[in-house]
């Protein structure tokens, strides 16, 4: 777009350089217009620029009505959902069988009205692959674990939170805080989780993968993992972010706005802190890297019929509405294979060729 004065000061100059025996056309081209560009220009007087800007546009006949954006601010506004993003607001109301628009318009609506609100979405970071290749197509087959402290109210204190996750499911299997880090306390932890989970009964026992760390190594460890059964499985050395699934959930429990930030009065504060968190984790939080389902709905297998249930709903939202959607739905199909770090295509295609020669067999 050209501004009435600058097309009063380029007409100038390219009649100057006229004066002075240049082409037309050649001084039109130095200028970036056209010939014919110019003689409209002449045409119009050069006393107005560029109107677009002050074009009245109709409202395109797919735009979301006032109805529309009215009912985005209330129910985004809602207590429920008032301090959560688009992105899990959107997947909450399609598990209800309620769909108003996308997340990108919730976005713009919100953004109009001055609420800003963050994604929300935790990535696994990107780093080079291990030696060793673990790849999961379904729970109890490949799991990770480590150690956090959480501060006490007492400068120089803290309390040991231990944690099993499922990489598969995001699940939280496992947990336990204590006043110390001790070797036991991991070989409590493993015993009672594979109790939880019935890995006794399972053919194939997961992988435990766990950093370097002296506690998880330790020899009382490695005796229950054997008896077990479990598979051990350890981070690079020198490496930080090779357990990046269970790091990345220690910063979600610590971004968490009911993280005491001065620290935990007691071991009792911090244990039911634990508790309250591992619930909301696995049974309420929409997991970003599952296509916003809970951890516990994919562990336990429900998330196939929730995403089922989700692109019926978005199918039928787009028979409603055709000329909101520029091509297809969105993408509600499960995540059908889990690696512990981004592997080459060929690895998980054979991850997925086994579970199939698997399943044929049972």
């Amino acid at each position: 777009m050209i501004l009435v004065e600058d097309r009063q000061m380029i007409t100038e100059r390219i009649l100057q350089a006229q004066c002075k025996g240049a082409r037309l056309k050649s001084a039109c081209e130095l200028a970036g217009i056209d010939v014919r560009t110019l003689q409209r220009w002449k045409r119009e007087g050069l006393q107005r620029g560029d109107r677009r800007p002050h074009a009245v546009r109709g409202t395109p006949a797919h735009a979301l009505s006032a109805h529309e954006r009215e009912r985005i601010l209330q129910i985004a506004n809602e207590p429920r959902f008032a301090e959560l993003p688009p992105a899990r607001i959107v997947p909450m109301l399609a598990d209800e069988g309620v769909y108003i628009a996308s997340e990108s318009s919730f976005s713009r609506v919100l953004r109009a009205h001055g609420q800003v609100r963050h994604r929300g979405r935790s990535r696994t970071p990107q780093r080079k692959r291990p030696p060793s290749t673990h790849v999961a197509t379904g729970p109890r087959q490949l799991w990770c674990w480590d150690m956090t402290y959480l501060p006490a109210k007492v400068m120089g204190q803290w309390f040991h939170l231990y944690l099993i996750l499922d990489v598969y499911s995001r699940k939280i299997v496992g947990f336990e805080v204590h006043q110390t880090d001790s070797s036991d306390h991991a070989v409590d932890l493993l015993r009672r989780t594979a109790l939880a989970e019935g890995i006794h009964a399972l053919p194939k026992k997961p992988v435990l993968h766990g950093d370097n760390g002296a506690t998880i190594k330790a020899t009382t460890v490695l005796a229950m993992m054997n008896w077990l059964g479990l598979k051990a499985s350890y981070s690079r050395p020198r490496v930080s972010d090779d357990n990046a699934f269970v790091e990345a959930l220690f910063r979600t429990a610590k971004y968490r706005p009911q993280y005491p930030a001065t620290g935990f009065t007691n071991l009792q504060d911090a244990r039911d802190w634990a508790s309250r968190f591992v619930a909301w984790y696995n049974h309420e939080h929409r997991h970003s890297g599952i296509r916003y389902v809970s951890p516990a709905e994919r562990h336990d297998g429900g998330d196939h019929n929730i995403l089922a249930r989700r692109h019926t709903l978005y199918r039928e939202a787009r028979a409603a509405n055709p000329r909101r959607w520029a091509r297809h739905t969105r993408n509600w199909q499960p995540i059908g294979v889990v690696t512990l770090n981004p592997e080459r295509e060929s690895i998980v295609n054979a991850a997925v060729a086994e579970e199939k020669e698997s399943a044929s067999a049972a």
